[in-house]
């Protein structure tokens, strides 16, 4: 996306490296004289274009939110005092910087911070000093029984009989034991130095929190990200922390916290990350662990040999088009060599991880054994819908919302055999554990049977997991309805998808998004021995695509650095067709032109990524001076639902993508029905016809049928918008902190312009931005599904003219219109709602 502020090229388009005349010496600070020194020491900085930051891979996840220092930060932060108040006129690393800041807010300040670093290694040391303990001190044969207390006593075991002395238990230990002691020692050693170094650097944090933002730790709750950036916008203004630019726009600060996730969800979209793959005996397996997540994070961009040579800049081979081949034999050797590092480690990160999840997990299972039949977002579900520039808690957010309809559509599905079977293990499972229970209760010592406990904790088991699969008698099964409203909040779903949401297969394949957690920590806990593998015959033969991606999608941004040039979301470079507005002639030209050749690296993204993003980006952050052809987008989207708005009131013809986007929002809960009811019966506004007359000028003015329609319009509404999936909780509360967007809400939204441009449109202006893109997301997809029947049409009809006789079967005779054949002035809309399923038949709302 071009911008009068920068200036960046592609990689690929270059015959000489891009960065010889701006790379100074790491240590370098800049010099106040020499100007081309400030812009050498600026171009290392990369502080800020349109673009951002980097964070590690796992910085944002809240199974990593430790590892949250990238490499190479060096000194962070220089401090001149003046005027008795610290200045932040120079910050060497503003990718560390602003990640550390979002962090900081993130986590509720300095105190937080601290005290969960320090446990996080009084836990590791916990369970190396459990382990010796039970391996060496323990006396399992007095424990069990076998074995007499030495004190005589038979009647009662004491601590002091099961554990040994000090001495003695140090006398059992091993040489094994020593070694493992030692290395665990070197790595608590290595772990309490990075704990310290965290710590000085939040302690920086928390002083520009205090003294530069004006915000102290107690209040640190009270402000939003949104609130927190536009401040640290003002005192870039004051204090120039960024010595290259005068202003930071939002943009700038999202690219430095997110430069490497932004990678990563483009390397999705593109299919070029190891996340599906075949097991034998087994079958194809859709996975992506945190272990994977982090060898991909270290082979691309942090590892000696990446292709990122610091947070922020590429490799200067990468800009020389003819060592391509070089570099993917570079890359594909070290994907080799983390691979085989891996295996070695395989059975001692397989034990730990085993023991970890075994103690975060005991005390839940214990009280609520239920809880591993709980389902949870996966790593790949997380990173493919993903938009660019989002951060983490704004996907949480999003996602949660998703949540309930995501779980009430997969319990929607039962197998007919598993039903069946889990009765009967449920009968039979009930009758002994009724028989033990009654028995105990009669006469207490059957409770002393050996191994009694460990049976009634296996039958219990087995009962939480049979009632899980029996379905519930009373459900009403409306896969289409929960799978629209899944869309509205998760945006990205695969087209094919449509009206085959009771089909297994797409259950199967949402299931891979929607994952059971006991599938989830099965999946973590073998890890280490499948990342070897897959890594090695699936990640490195894609070496040389790897290669052409990031010569092809990086762009070198004045200011910022090397980021991936589809998060800029510049919808003229990176934009879909299929996901925006164009003329029929150039959809009739590209139906009927032959299909050109493609190219290695197509240059826009599948599922309207570009364009979702950068509607999403633009809600949450409103302030943001946005391109020419983004505002363009955007005006046009707005503007075609306005005159479709304005069509169906009007008019005979009332289903299009607009009323069909609006039926189908309507029906995901009581807030976003009450919303819809305001945007179809609000009167249509001057500024409205205006647009519609804009956008359709062959039409002339609005004449007098507009009652009739307007009544027409009214009952197809009470038809449609009268059902309901459910009292879902639609619009949660989240903290303050987490909030996404500013607390005003947007000032300019698809809904305003729908409701003749009335703020009033909902109760909170929070819920106005969720609901304006949960809309706008249905409306977008309706658009791209009718583009793409459209385009389809014209081929069809296209094939028939050819001479020849034609491979297709002949097609149906089309259906006469209701409105123009039948005489009825009525047009019947089926619901969103409506399905079309085996069970169920066809349901009319």
């Amino acid at each position: 996306m071009s911008s009068p502020h920068i200036n960046y090229r592609s990689l690929a388009e270059e015959a000489a490296s891009p960065f010889l005349e701006q790379r100074p010496s790491a240590g370098q600070g800049p010099s106040k004289t020499q100007d081309a020194k400030v812009n050498a020491a600026a171009a290392h900085l990369d502080p800020l274009g349109e673009h951002g930051l980097e964070q590690p891979l796992d910085e944002n996840d809240t199974e990593h939110e430790g590892e949250d220092t990238p490499r190479n930060s060096g000194v962070m932060i220089h401090m001149v005092p003046e005027t008795g108040r610290a200045r932040w006129n120079h910050i060497e690393d503003l990718d560390s910087f602003f990640s550390r800041m979002y962090q900081y807010q993130q986590k509720h300040g300095f105190t937080v911070i601290v005290v969960d670093e320090m446990l996080q290694v009084l836990e590791f040391g916990f369970v190396v000093w459990l382990l010796a303990v039970v391996v060496h001190c323990v006396r399992f044969d007095v424990l069990f029984g076998d074995t007499p207390p030495a004190g005589g006593n038979h009647s009662k075991t004491t601590l002091s009989d099961v554990i040994y002395p000090t001495g003695k238990c140090l006398a059992n230990f091993t040489w094994v034991t020593y070694l493992v002691v030692f290395i665990a020692a070197i790595y608590l050693g290595i772990r309490l130095l990075k704990m310290v170094y965290h710590i000085t650097q939040y302690a920086d944090i928390r002083r520009f929190y205090n003294s530069a933002l004006h915000i102290e730790d107690s209040d640190l709750d009270n402000f939003t990200w949104h609130e927190v950036q536009q401040r640290i916008r003002r005192v870039q203004a004051e204090q120039h922390m960024c010595i290259d630019k005068e202003s930071l726009t939002e943009l700038d600060i999202y690219h430095r916290v997110l430069r490497f996730k932004n990678y990563l969800v483009a390397l999705m979209n593109k299919q070029l990350l190891p996340v599906r793959f075949h097991i034998p005996l087994y079958g194809e397996v859709v996975s992506l662990s945190r272990g994977m997540l982090f060898n991909i994070d270290f082979i691309l961009f942090r590892g000696p040999g990446s292709p990122f040579q610091n947070n922020w800049q590429l490799r200067d081979e990468f800009a020389v088009r003819s060592n391509q081949t070089e570099l993917a034999q570079r890359l594909s050797k070290l994907i080799l060599g983390v691979a085989l590092l891996n295996l070695v480690l395989a059975p001692v990160i397989f034990i730990w991880q085993l023991i970890y999840f075994s103690f975060s997990y005991a005390n839940i299972l214990r009280k609520e054994p239920g809880a591993l039949g709980l389902r949870t977002w996966s790593n790949y579900g997380r990173l493919y819908l993903r938009h660019f520039n989002e951060l983490d808690h704004e996907l949480d957010a999003r996602l949660n919302r998703a949540y309930d309809y995501a779980d009430r559509y997969l319990n929607s599905f039962s197998s007919p055999l598993a039903a069946v079977i889990a009765k009967n293990l449920l009968f039979i499972s009930g009758g002994l554990l009724l028989l033990i229970l009654g028995l105990g209760i009669y006469e207490e010592h059957v409770f002393q049977v050996e191994h009694l406990l460990f049976i009634l904790a296996g039958l219990g088991a087995i009962g939480v997991v049979c009632r899980t699969l029996i379905p519930d008698e009373n459900l009403v099964w409306c896969p289409e309805q929960l799978m629209t409203a899944i869309l509205a909040h998760v945006h990205y779903l695969p087209s094919e998808w449509r009206q085959q949401a009771h089909t297994t297969k797409v259950r199967q394949e949402f299931s891979n998004f929607f994952q059971f957690k006991a599938g989830y920590l099965l999946s973590e806990i073998f890890s280490p021995f499948v990342t070897p593998f897959v890594l090695i015959f699936v990640f490195r033969p894609k070496a040389i695509e790897l290669v052409r991606f990031f010569r092809t999608f990086t762009v070198s941004v004045r200011g910022v650095g090397n980021v991936c040039s589809f998060a800029q979301m510049d919808v003229r470079k990176h934009g879909n067709p299929d996901w925006q507005l164009t003329s029929e002639l150039e959809e009739m030209t590209r139906a009927t032109a032959q299909q050109p050749q493609q190219e290695p690296q197509q240059q826009s993204l599948a599922g309207g990524k570009t364009e979702m993003s950068l509607l999403r980006f633009t809600l949450n952050n409103p302030e943001w001076q946005m391109p020419k052809e983004a505002k363009q987008f955007l005006r046009g989207v707005r503007e075609h639902a306005v005159g479709e708005l304005v069509q169906a009131k009007t008019s005979m013809v009332q289903e299009n993508p607009l009323t069909n986007s609006l039926i189908s929002f309507g029906t995901m809960g009581a807030d976003y029905c009450s919303i819809a009811n305001s945007v179809l019966t609000a009167q249509v506004t001057p500024q409205q016809l205006e647009i519609s007359q804009s956008l359709r000028p062959g039409l002339g003015p609005v004449s007098g049928g507009f009652p009739v329609a307007a009544s027409d319009f009214r009952q197809m509404l009470q038809q449609n918008l009268s059902a309901s999936i459910g009292p879902l909780d639609s619009m949660r509360r989240l903290r303050l902190s987490r909030a996404e967007g500013r607390l005003e809400g947007p000032s300019d939204t698809l809904l305003y312009g729908l409701c003749g441009m009335d703020p009033r449109v909902g109760s909170s202006p929070l819920s106005v931005g969720v609901a304006d893109m949960c809309l706008s997301a249905l409306y977008l997809h309706e658009l791209n599904q009718q583009k793409r029947q459209a385009r389809q049409s014209r081929i069809d009809e296209a094939d028939d003219e050819r001479p020849g006789t034609s491979h297709w079967p002949p097609r149906p005779p089309a259906a006469p219109s209701t409105a123009a054949g039948s005489g009825s002035r009525h047009t019947v809309i089926t619901s969103k709602a409506a399905e079309s399923t085996p069970l169920l038949g066809s349901i009319r709302s």
